[in-house]
């Protein structure tokens, strides 16, 4: 390594992009497992065939709620890297809110072990990227 990379200060606000966009796609692997998992439960697999599982049609309007619902963190690993200051941390107060109250409302009911176990983990990143949003003090240097 040169003397001079040594030297270089590190860039705060694109590290702080950086652990958000990395937060949001942790958060997304999580979904997508629980959902993978679920899919291996024969009396929820049931229900999804059937086309109304807990009491939820599974109509196309409700699946295409879903859609846009699960976009919004897909769309937060770009927009936490690309936005400025301002707009990505708002971008991040919002959607963290959104995804962690959508959570808490899918444990009401029955719930699983594992789907207990995937929303703790799920909740908690989402609280993370709140606070680390909620703290993050305006740089200096915009990026």
């Amino acid at each position: 390594m040169e003397k001079n990379e040594l030297n270089k200060k590190p860039n705060r606000l694109k590290d702080r992009k950086v652990l958000l966009s990395t937060l949001w796609l942790f958060a997304i692997l999580n979904y997508l497992y629980c959902d993978i998992i679920t899919l291996m439960d024969s009396n929820i697999l049931r229900q999804v065939l059937s086309g109304i599982v807990r009491n939820i049609h599974m109509t196309q309007v409700f699946l295409f709620g879903a859609s846009i619902l699960m976009e919004i963190p897909i769309a937060m690993v770009l927009l936490s890297r690309i936005l400025n200051y301002k707009a990505n941390r708002w971008a991040n107060l919002i959607a963290s809110i959104i995804m962690t109250v959508v959570q808490f409302v899918s444990l009401i009911g029955s719930s699983t072990g594992y789907y207990i176990f995937f929303s703790i983990i799920e909740i908690s990143c989402t609280l993370f990227i709140f606070l680390f949003a909620f703290k993050w003090s305006k740089p200096e240097e915009q990026s």
